[in-house]
């Protein structure tokens, strides 16, 4: 059987991906100590611990941001497999393959992608994961600014008082440890399964897929 490489993701999708990654576990570390400090106050030695984290969870939490706004620019102007409107021109389709990859994760049925992109399964998780991403940063920068009138409107309408946005945002950061242990498992199980190079199309930008030989 012979494959050839496919040109799948460019090199933005690819910069969103690893900061969107590495500030989603930055952000959740730093988040569980703010929510559970071990000191709140100055140490021994003039250091303020939590000043810190703070510092640390606020840059990432713009990175994050960033990464977001890339997302949606892809998902408006990206190439066949980062836009979102050739999905949804193929909706019906979609949605049934999602149900097939479903299966096939769980060892139902036998199931193979053959598209250069994400499956419908993949597709719809991530269109989850992009509301509560923007979830995230609205309720994070109306706790973050409490003097800006801007993120006081927008966080007063969508969450009301703030503990409440509080507890919206620490909800927020267990969804995406929960996606982030099934996304490694699926790409490993894709990596295992199929020849796809999905791990590696990441890094390079490119999928291996079947050659269709004619005879």
């Amino acid at each position: 059987m012979q494959y050839e490489k496919k040109f799948a993701w460019s090199w933005l999708l690819r910069l969103y991906h690893w900061a969107m990654a590495l500030s989603v576990l930055v952000l959740a570390l730093t988040g569980l100590y703010i929510s559970h400090p071990v000191t709140s106050s100055l140490t021994g030695g003039g250091h303020f611990p939590m000043a810190d984290i703070r510092y640390i969870h606020f840059i990432c939490a713009f990175i994050f941001s960033g990464a977001i706004i890339a997302r949606i620019y892809l998902a408006l102007f990206g190439n066949r497999q980062e836009s979102l409107c050739g999905y949804v021109r193929h909706l019906p389709a979609n949605i049934a393959d999602a149900w097939h990859a479903l299966r096939g994760y769980l060892y139902i049925e036998k199931y193979r992608h053959d598209g250069l992109g994400h499956n419908g399964l993949a597709t719809m998780a991530y269109f989850l994961t992009f509301i509560i991403a923007l979830s995230q940063i609205i309720s994070g920068f109306y706790l973050l600014f409490p003097e800006s009138a801007f993120w006081q409107s927008w966080g007063l309408a969508i969450f009301g008082p703030q503990q409440t946005a509080r507890y919206v945002h620490h909800l927020g950061m267990w969804y995406f440890a929960i996606f982030t242990l099934v996304h490694v498992y699926i790409t490993i199980w894709n990596e295992i399964k199929t020849p796809d190079g999905m791990l590696s199309s990441m890094l390079g930008g490119y999928k291996f897929k079947e050659r269709k030989v004619q005879g």
